[in-house]
């Protein structure tokens, strides 16, 4: 039989990210400080969302609006790249990006975490744009996920394929 092993990986439901695009595009439809403003949440692609309004503050309040949208949607805000608003034209312009996956210098990061703070026996192997955690015992794979759970690394991580 082999060993016991997770899968750490960085994703995020596209579903929930959609239903917070729309429910944050309906607020600002709705809510009284967004009237005659312009403001709208869209997707803009299959990995990012565009943010504008007709001036900066009314951009940055939009964008707070959907990072509240997604926090109540159960996304982490990690893995919602969005930077400050820029003058397109007429109107105040902000793409945000998902982040999916982990790059290969945060693999390399949380593989040199496990490798210096786990119990002896537990090793991580990069694949792809996920990490396969595996060991003797199924104990020292719940200290990892512990271990793995009380460091920050930037993005937001969870584990699958625990067997």
């Amino acid at each position: 039989m082999a060993d016991p092993s997770f899968d750490v990986v960085s994703k995020v439901d596209r579903q929930e990210v959609d239903n917070a695009v729309n429910q944050a595009a309906k607020e600002l439809g709705t809510r009284f400080d967004f009237r005659g403003t312009n403001a709208q949440v869209s997707w803009s692609g299959e990995e990012a969302i565009t943010i504008q309004a007709d001036t900066e503050d009314r951009c940055k309040a939009a964008i707070d609006v959907m990072k509240d949208k997604l926090v109540k949607r159960g996304v982490s805000l990690k893995a919602f790249d969005v930077g400050e608003p820029a003058l397109s034209g007429k109107v105040y312009r902000v793409t945000g990006k998902l982040v999916q996956g982990i790059a290969t210098d945060k693999a390399k990061q949380i593989a040199k975490a496990i490798r210096d703070d786990a119990p002896r026996g537990v090793q991580a192997q990069i694949q792809g744009d996920q990490l396969r955690v595996s060991g003797k015992k199924k104990d020292d794979l719940q200290a990892v996920i512990a271990l793995l759970k009380s460091k920050d690394f930037d993005i937001p991580l969870q584990f699958t394929n625990y067997r």
